[in-house]
């Protein structure tokens, strides 16, 4: 049995209306996302449509999870550190805090951050987030660029966009080749 027959054998043991929510988790996953979720779901027999909105959604659902939850880390990060700041500021006339002054010397930034501050400069968030997917997952491009300070509905509109135009081209090809192989 091929990996095809598989999965379709597999998934008409699921009732009808379970199939998409399990596209939508595995689209979910970091590096499954909604482009290999929703050619999995169609090769399982999930209609193309369905698959692709499962897809979407639950791609969608994950970067909205990260997106937020990782904005609320990075102000609480960002207070603390002001916080920081200002009690090494107003103890440092007596001597005191010095040791955390020391603490707070600027850290070297890693390589990999310098090279996706460069790319989010050359590109901006709308072409982090567009190729963003030939290389990361989009939950870490959307975590990076919550790091980054960009706004969260900025993040959101586009790694939409993306998950949209990434999880429709792969829709479109899957059921092309399929149209090609069995049609």
């Amino acid at each position: 049995m091929n990996l095809i027959e598989g999965l379709q054998d597999l998934m008409s043991h699921v009732p009808e209306f379970v199939q998409p929510l399990i596209v939508a988790l595995a689209a979910a996953v970091p590096f499954v996302e909604g482009e290999l979720a929703s050619v999995l779901g169609i090769w399982a027999g999930v209609n193309p449509f369905v698959a692709f909105l499962a897809a979407v959604a639950g791609n969608f659902l994950s970067v909205f999870v990260v997106v937020v939850f990782g904005a609320r880390i990075r102000e609480a990060i960002v207070r603390r550190r002001a916080t920081r700041r200002e009690l090494v500021a107003a103890g440092a006339g007596a001597g005191a805090g010095i040791e955390s002054a020391h603490s707070e010397e600027a850290k070297p930034e890693s390589k990999g951050r310098q090279r996706f501050r460069r790319f989010l400069v050359r590109f901006g968030v709308p072409g982090a987030s567009l190729l963003g997917p030939l290389a990361l997952p989009t939950q870490f491009t959307s975590a990076m660029l919550v790091a980054a300070g960009v706004s969260k509905g900025w993040i959101l509109l586009w790694q939409a966009v993306a998950i949209i135009l990434w999880t429709g081209f792969t829709t479109a090809v899957t059921v092309g080749v399929l149209a090609l192989l069995f049609g």
